[in-house]
């Protein structure tokens, strides 16, 4: 059976949740009995990355003690890890009592659990691949939203859209808009939503394509067409917006209305008629209000959808300009006639309700013309509409749902906003006061976030996931273009939030860990009616209790799994009858897959590794270590120390266990332990492991490298040093292979090595070897690097020797005091190898 195709649909919706658990057991969830009734720990269940903000929450109905905390290996349940939780923040929900667990500083990949008041936690995986292959899997629901050709059921529906209302031409008239996704577990379909998650399926793409995978056709049946199932997916929604934007003065906003409601069925068994057979209502975009019954709209303009549009298809044709000349083209001039529309009709154009009163209430509009300008010019090369953009920035800098306690059904929408940071991408110039609105923004929320153990600052409105992605990418945008860290931690609380670390412990994305708590009865007529998962999709999220009181024909059917966590403050549950917080939504769940797609990302590029071991930490910090070993000769020890002290610099320093052995360096030792420097395992006796001209051929076994290991942290205890604290290690001779750095993570440590690309390990050479490099080359090989790399030195272990043989009479560390006031002119930041490689806030 090929992965996306689906004969028998029931049965591939449960073999798809096993395939996906066998090949990623780390996000599978293995669920302790709690040791009471009254405490609970919630938990990412998807796991946490090693060098990631690592943070749990300890929740309880009575006062416990629960001041301190200890994470525990899930195999052999041994304290690894023991850890003081935060002040007690007091009551939140269900809750009277809730405290924050940080385990950040603990990287070790493994299976663990937390216990902190009498509460164990369910186990989870650390591990730099817990988010991977997530993005793709929320393809899945994706696909199975599609119209017109549904890859799901194999099937066709609603073929025969539409006919036109409110258009210029004869109402009833019939145009093709055949295909685009449905909006969520209704039919509807919609240009506003459709159009910001095409734009998110693009810009996943665009910024993170080594993490998706080709496994369907464009049709998104089975089989791979050499094109990324994320931008195939794209593609189904700008063809569906070419459609609605058949020329350059008509735009249509909507497909169908709330007449659809009229009963749970499959999209293939649709048979509501809107009056002309199985042909729906195609709404044109007037500017007015709209409404073909009771309700109508607010509209007072084009703008809002037309700057969708236009973003949309900018962006589309940036990313086909090489792969489909034409097809980009085509994009362009779309794009263009889009943007014009709404610069010729400001004013928000909102979506039609008909029979009842709900619709998509937005009332913003120059977010989406700032977006779809930017786009355009970075497009076409106008600066004139990138000072267009900067303008509509300027009239909007924040999304106002942020910091709100309330906002209306998708009032304030997109939910956060992508132009600030596409200008500050295209213009860094403008790079400041772009990231400066995004900081105002996230600062309003963390204002309110900051007050509760879950750093919830987002409103409990309908939608409310919606919006903590939205935001948690916005939180991503700003981090990585400002490299500013202050908001990491509410930044990964979002996702911890949506993958369990909330009151009712349950994740928000279905299948999504495969063997943890996630919605298995969402509002969805595919799992209500036939058992057919809708894996991958975002449901709407938990809403304020008022709201979910003030909500009409909501029934719950089979009870309430999540009694003792509901509240006054936020209701959720997993139950088909409420669809104001588990239906599955369309946008909610393109906007996720960016999101995951940034997680997985940014795990799997923070580091550059070779052959199993880190050789560079992030390039996109200004920061390096300074790393020194040493074997036999220690003849500039108390010189680099003194040094470092001159210019207060931390370094590693990684020496063999005859070093630590020897009485004549402990002086030096204990100096550098008292200044606060990184020491760690350098081999006991300095073996050379594997060949140096076969590298995959080892010279030692595994037992060796065991043994010798145990020898030199053996001499390190007796220097005070204990395992614990030093479990970066770096080989002898700096050359290993992937086999070795295999047993050093056995053994729960991480292999690292210098970073290539200068000559700073060459310090130990001396003027008889042909590989001779004077201290003048040397230096100088630093320098240039820095001048002809983009990154310069970020990230780097920049490494040295602590003594030479007596053969070189030209010491590099006598050019140390030099080397460092040049860095620190540089702007660079000297840490230890342990900060470099850890969780960088």
């Amino acid at each position: 059976m090929q992965m996306c195709r689906y004969a028998d649909v029931r049965m591939w919706g449960i073999i798809s949740f096993f395939i996906f658990a066998l090949l990623h057991p780390h996000i599978c969830i293995s669920a302790h009995p709690h040791i009471n009734d009254s405490s609970w720990i919630r938990i990412n269940q998807l796991g946490y990355t090693p060098q990631g903000v690592k943070v749990a929450v300890w929740c309880a109905k009575a006062a416990q003690d629960a001041a301190t905390f200890t994470l525990h290996d899930a195999n052999s349940d041994k304290v690894v890890w023991k850890g003081r939780s935060s002040g007690d923040f007091g009551a939140y929900g269900p809750f009277a009592h809730t405290r924050r667990l940080d385990f950040t500083a603990f990287r070790r990949p493994g299976t663990y659990y937390l216990a902190c008041g009498g509460s164990r936690s369910p186990q989870f995986r650390i591990g730099r691949d817990v988010y991977k292959g997530t993005a793709d899997f929320c393809l899945q629901y994706m696909r199975q939203q599609r119209s017109g050709y549904n890859p799901y059921l194999e099937d066709s529906c609603h073929t025969q859209d539409g006919f036109t209302v409110y258009g210029p031409m004869p109402d009833g008239t019939h145009v093709d808009v055949a295909g685009g996704w449905h909006d969520a577990s209704d039919y509807l379909q919609y240009v506003t939503t459709s159009a910001n998650a095409t734009y998110h399926l693009l810009a996943a793409w665009r910024d993170f394509k080594p993490v998706f995978g080709d496994r369907c056709q464009a049709n998104g049946t089975g089989g791979r067409n050499g094109v990324a199932d994320v931008l195939d997916e794209a593609r189904w929604g700008l063809d569906w917006l070419l459609k609605m934007h058949p020329a350059p003065d008509q735009l249509y906003n909507q497909v169908a209305d709330d007449r659809d409601h009229s009963g749970m069925r499959l999209p293939t068994k649709d048979t509501t008629s809107y009056g002309k057979g199985l042909e729906r209502p195609v709404y044109f975009c007037t500017g007015e209000p709209q409404g073909l019954k009771k309700y109508k709209n607010r509209s007072t303009g084009l703008a809002s959808t037309a700057g969708k549009y236009a973003s949309a298809f900018a962006l589309g044709a940036a990313l086909y300009r090489d792969a489909d000349s034409s097809y980009s083209r085509l994009l362009q001039g779309k794009a263009a006639s889009a943007y014009a529309l709404g610069a010729a009709r400001p004013g928000v154009c909102q979506t039609a309700p008909c029979g009842a009163p709900y619709f998509y209430e937005e009332d913003n509009w120059r977010d989406d013309m700032e977006l779809g300008a930017t786009m355009l010019g970075r497009l076409s090369g106008q600066q004139a509409l990138l000072r267009q953009a900067t303008d509509w920035a300027r009239q909007e800098p924040l999304t106002p749902w942020m910091g709100a306690d309330t906002a209306r059904h998708y009032q304030w929408y997109p939910f956060h906003n992508f132009g600030h940071y596409e200008l500050a991408s295209a213009s860094p110039a403008l790079q400041p006061a772009m990231m400066g609105y995004y900081r105002q923004g996230i600062n309003a929320v963390w204002e309110k976030a900051r007050h509760n153990a879950f750093y919830r600052g987002i409103p409990f409105i309908w939608c409310s996931n919606n919006l903590t992605v939205s935001f948690a990418i916005q939180c991503n945008r700003y981090r990585y273009l400002t490299k500013d860290h202050r908001y990491r931690e509410l930044e990964q609380a979002c996702i911890d939030w949506l993958f369990g670390c909330n009151p009712w412990g349950t994740a928000m994305v279905a299948g999504l860990p495969a063997s943890g708590d996630h919605p298995e009865d969402p509002h969805s007529s595919f799992s209500h009616l036939y058992g057919y998962p809708v894996s991958g999709g975002l449901v709407d999220g938990p809403v304020y209790g008022s709201i979910y009181k003030s909500l009409i024909g909501i029934t719950l059917h089979n009870g309430d799994e999540y009694a003792p966590f509901q509240s006054d403050l936020a209701v959720y549950h997993d139950d088909f009858g409420d669809y104001s917080t588990n239906e599955p939504t369309m946008d909610g769940t393109a906007s996720l897959v960016y999101l995951l797609a940034a997680q997985d990302y940014e795990a799997r590029d923070a580091f550059t590794c070779s052959h199993g071991a880190i050789i560079r930490g992030d390039s996109t910090r200004r920061q390096l270590a300074l790393v020194f070993t040493a074997d036999e000769f220690a003849d500039g020890g108390e010189a680099i120390a003194q040094v470092l002290q001159k210019h207060q610099v931390p370094a590693s320093f990684f020496f063999t266990g005859r070093f630590y052995r020897d009485p004549a360096h402990t002086a030096l030792i204990q100096r550098l332990r008292r200044a606060g420097h990184y020491l760690g395992p350098h081999s006991d006796q300095h073996l050379l492991y594997c060949d140096w001209n076969r590298r995959d051929s080892l010279l030692v076994t595994q037992q060796e490298f065991n043994t010798d290991l145990q020898h030199c942290y053996q001499a390190m205890a007796k220097q005070g040093i204990s395992r614990g604290s030093a479990t970066w290690f770096l080989p002898p001779y700096e050359w290993y292979n992937d086999t070795i750095a295999a047993w050093a993570s056995a053994r729960q440590l991480q292999l690292v090595n210098f970073t290539p690309g200068t000559l700073s390990h060459a310090d130990y050479t001396w003027p008889q070897l042909s590989r001779y490099r004077s201290c003048d080359t040397i230096l100088q090989s630093i320098m240039d690097y820095e001048k002809q790399h983009p990154a310069g030195l970020n990230g780097f272990m920049l490494l040295m020797h602590a003594g030479v043989d007596p053969r070189r009479t030209d010491k590099c560390w006598e050019r140390l005091d030099n080397l460092l006031a040049w860095l620190q002119e540089k702007d660079y930041k000297m840490v230890t190898v342990p900060r470099l490689l850890q969780e960088r806030k």
